[in-house]
């Protein structure tokens, strides 16, 4: 699977030629799931223009933490060896999220369905937030989360021993939330389906194609039903991490302050 970018022009001042380039980072959200979908595929993906902020790396040592094997070969330029779905390791550590509340969600989402136990933790700012909304699903899986008051961080979540498919439907938009379900409901047999009232975001659903699951979208009258067939053999890819015009707009706005630029 490969999904590319647009190159960003270089920007120009008026009174000379072409200053330089604007190197705009990868996207995030992508950059999460190129690594958890990575992880949980067999054989090797190569994944190109990761985002190397602290929220993506610190996904990249929590796939290492469940027994993925996750390598920095150059700027943006990462490899990941998967243990297929249903092949984590329990982590012998406490898993730090840092101020991630995307990578929390979808590791939980992406461990839940299989009979090991993991600690995840955060910063201050994550470890107010609370994770009811994502450890509820998940429950429906059969896995168990205890933590602070609220479901708040530091919180230790179970993974079922004996998963079963689930039917949801989103109380709220939140594509953070499908996607926990979904990937949760690769290592449980039969379909599990998740239904959007309101259409949010699909980076998942695309990925997940392209990474061999069986996923089926159609839309309802109830909204948007996603069907995941459970237990597919997920290869590793190469994927092109696209850039993230949220943060071309930096540099463009910059470019249309200078005159003549």
């Amino acid at each position: 699977m490969s999904v590319h970018s647009t190159p960003i022009p270089m920007i120009a001042h008026k009174s000379g030629p072409l200053a330089g380039v604007a190197e705009v980072p990868g996207d995030k959200s992508i950059s999460h799931r190129a690594l958890i979908l990575g992880a949980l595929s067999v054989g090797e993906t190569h994944i190109t223009g990761l985002l190397e902020g602290e929220d993506v790396i610190d996904t990249a040592k929590a796939m290492r933490a469940f027994g993925a094997t996750v390598t920095r070969v150059a700027e943006g330029d990462w490899r990941v060896n998967g243990v297929g779905v249903g092949g984590f390791a329990e982590p012998t550590q406490v898993i730090d999220c840092g101020n991630s509340g995307t990578g929390v969600r979808l590791i939980m989402g992406a461990m839940a369905t299989t009979p090991i136990a993991a600690t995840f933790t955060g910063d201050a700012s994550l470890n107010k937030r609370p994770m009811g909304r994502i450890t509820d699903p998940l429950a429906l899986f059969g896995a168990r989360a205890v933590g602070r008051a609220g479901g708040r961080l530091p919180l230790t979540l179970v993974g079922a021993v004996d998963p079963v498919p689930v039917r949801y439907t989103l109380p709220m938009p939140s594509a953070q939330v499908k996607s926990a379900v979904l990937l949760a409901g690769l290592n449980a047999p039969g379909e599990t389906v998740v239904i959007e009232p309101e259409p949010t975001r699909d980076h998942t659903e695309r990925m997940l194609r392209g990474f061999g699951a069986e996923i089926d979208v159609t839309d309802s009258a109830e909204g948007r039903v996603i069907t995941l067939k459970g237990q597919p053999d997920l290869t590793g890819q190469s994927v092109a991490v696209p850039r993230d015009p949220s943060s071309a707009a930096f540099p463009v706005c910059a470019a249309i302050l200078v005159p003549g630029s």
